[in-house]
């Protein structure tokens, strides 16, 4: 059985809604899936699990998360090659052009550490708490699992 790591950073607990929704998905079709606020995972100890999701936030225009720096910057030194990644976040379109740029900045970094896309970023204005939300969030999980089994 696949075992992914869902990491989120989050001040309004949107992004933690963001990270349950997907475990629950995941979940749902069989994969072990442990969740965990950004600041307390060591990045290094992803190469334990299959994938990785992270739902970051994006401060103010275009940084990210303070609490998650040490955890991004480690990502430079971490092997992921064989794992999944997905990277999905709420933001606030108030910003404009800085709106969910922290979802990028991860999947790049995930990316540069060898791991695979297991689906496409997705960023949700506010909280995830639309049925179309839910549905995009779901559907992510979906692709992120149909990879995860591909891979």
């Amino acid at each position: 059985m696949a075992n992914v790591k869902v990491v989120f950073a989050t001040i309004t607990g949107n992004n933690e809604d963001v990270a349950d929704i997907i475990a629950e998905a995941l979940e749902n079709k069989g994969i072990t899936v442990d969740v965990e606020e950004i600041s307390q995972v060591d990045a290094f100890d992803l190469e334990e699990f299959d994938g990785v999701i992270v739902c970051p936030y994006t401060y103010d225009e275009g940084a990210l998360p303070d609490e998650g720096m040490d955890f991004y910057e480690d990502l430079a030194d971490v092997d992921l090659s064989g794992k999944v990644y997905g990277v999905a976040g709420s933001g606030d379109t108030f910003y404009g052009e800085y709106f969910c740029t922290a979802v990028d900045d991860f999947g790049a970094q995930l990316a540069k550490a060898g791991a695979t896309k297991g689906a496409e970023n997705v960023k949700i204005n506010l909280a995830p708490d639309s049925d179309e939300d839910i549905e995009i969030l779901e559907n992510f999980a979906g692709e992120f699992a149909a990879k995860l089994e591909e891979n």
